[in-house]
């Protein structure tokens, strides 16, 4: 009897061992005995030119089989690292993000796991007159504060995310294809210096978002706001009504309002660094440089004023005790005595540990200025929330004080440090530092940059607003049924 075709192809396809040309080599010594064993009489094959099935070669076949498995293993693991490892692009480097616990090479590319392998965002810029009063949170009610103005000191974020969103390869000027939204406002900068009351802001950001139909289909889900100081978005007073469910950038993530309530949430919003002055964060020479540990005059110090505050309060009179090892002048910001930007960063390198307590809100600007002049911030302020924590793992590179207990015991344990250790904490900080600078996109590790990663984490395919309905061809809809291309503003808003 002759083995059909069809019978043929599916004995080789059954077979449990890959094609392979190892396993060709053994085919005619197998395909000899399966012919044997279907079929003795007659055979189209003829049985003089195949080789007869010795130990030898069943041994040898054996080898080969065994041999392409374990090459195809070798092979397949290869592969895999290769297809899943991220890939080194421009805007990408092996120097983009440190995580300490990696202690076999110990730096690693910005986790794939969650964040995807390369940014591929698409964020659309407001233009100041593209909606009726946008231009008074810019600017405040005449319009006459500079910009340059809002980008000096702690709260300059605001006006540098929006410049280097301006010129952002992620930009893109078409809203019908952006992932995200972003509104420029400077209403911390506006209300200092006058532009606009707290009632006029409120006011105006509620006629804003009411010209914005973007903003009404996701429920402001994809639209980002920038609060760049210890109020929060709590300089928006209706904040909860309005932004409840929108992308918050802020660098405080603790009660802001003195009513034990928050506006940050961990699910939707981010954490992000504080403007440290441009002369001690670009590159090559800085406005100041750091000092050795053994021309350090002081164990620690605390710069910055009293403002009734307890912890700080307790540092002043720890200093007066321990004046050799605590040093905490009350700063001046007016007047004869006022410190200037070279004097101030001068007189924080002299000290080890640069003091990091709660002020009016739990977030204060002196963490990240003591990595730049290379002194290790110890917060002792017990709600604060940092920055980046996906990939920093703070814990190497900082401490971590109890509030409570800001005293001798302090102080003991921070003399009890070695230098040595002192040392290590100041390089691992030294790598990651560049996360905390609002230095130009082409960094790849900057600010900026870390926030896009952020950013993207946020991006949702589907937006679900309960105010927006859809029909079976896809057509978006509001409550009276009016198709998404027909809404005129201004809309109802919740």
């Amino acid at each position: 009897m002759n083995i059909e075709p069809s019978k043929r192809r599916r004995s080789r396809l059954s077979s449990p061992f890959p094609s392979s040309p190892f396993y060709s080599l053994s085919l005619p010594c197998s395909v000899a005995t399966t012919m044997g064993s279907i079929h003795n009489s007659k055979s189209r094959l003829n049985s003089n030119t195949i080789t007869p099935c010795t130990r030898t070669h069943q041994i040898g076949a054996l080898a080969l089989v065994i041999t392409t498995f374990f090459l195809t293993r070798i092979f397949d693991q290869s592969f895999n690292r290769s297809s899943f490892s991220i890939p080194t692009t421009p805007y990408r480097s092996k120097n983009d993000v440190v995580r300490f616990s990696d202690s076999s090479s110990g730096s690693i590319f910005w986790p794939q796991r969650g964040y995807g392998t390369h940014l591929s965002l698409k964020i659309y810029v407001y233009d100041e007159n593209e909606i009726d009063g946008l231009k008074h949170l810019l600017y405040g009610r005449d319009e006459k504060i500079s910009p340059d103005s809002c980008l000096k000191g702690q709260w300059g974020t605001q006006v540098k995310i929006h410049r280097m969103l301006l010129q952002s390869r992620l930009r893109t000027r078409k809203k019908e294809e952006a992932d995200l939204f972003f509104v420029p406002a400077y209403p911390k900068c506006v209300r200092v210096m006058g532009g606009l009351n707290d009632k006029e802001i409120n006011q105006t950001y509620v006629k804003v978002l009411g010209q914005m139909p973007y903003f009404r289909l996701s429920g402001g889900r994809n639209h980002i706001f920038v609060f760049p100081s210890g109020a929060g978005a709590h300089l928006f007073k209706s904040w909860a009504t309005y932004l409840n469910r929108s992308i918050i950038l802020t660098p405080e993530g603790d009660r802001t309002d003195k009513r034990d309530t928050s506006a940050f949430n961990t699910w939707k919003d981010i954490i992000i660094p504080g403007n440290i002055d441009d002369g001690m964060t670009t590159h090559g020479s800085r406005l100041v440089e750091p000092l050795p540990l053994s021309k350090r005059k002081h164990l620690a110090n605390y710069l910055g004023r009293a403002q009734g505050k307890v912890g700080r309060l307790q540092l002043i009179e720890l200093a007066k005790q321990f004046p050799e090892k605590l040093e905490c002048p009350e700063l001046k910001f007016s007047g004869p005595d006022k410190l200037g930007r070279r004097e101030y960063f001068e007189h924080l390198r002299i000290a080890k540990f640069c003091l990091a307590p709660r002020g009016e809100s739990s977030w204060t600007l002196r963490f990240y200025e003591s990595f730049f002049v290379e002194c290790v911030p110890v917060i002792l302020s017990d709600q604060a929330e940092l920055p980046f924590q996906n990939v920093i793992d703070y814990t190497q590179i900082s401490i971590k004080w109890p509030s409570t207990h800001i005293g001798t015991e302090l102080l003991d344990y921070l003399e009890s440090i070695p230098d040595k250790d002192v040392e290590e904490m100041i390089a691992r900080g030294r790598k990651i530092r560049c996360l905390f600078a609002y230095t130009p996109e082409s960094d790849s590790c900057s600010a900026f940059n870390a926030i896009m990663w952020e950013l993207q984490r946020k991006v949702r395919q589907f937006h679900q607003s309960s105010e927006t309905f859809w029909l079976h061809n896809r057509t978006i809809v509001n409550r009276d049924l009016v198709e998404f291309s027909k809404w005129k503003p201004p809309m109802p808003l919740p």
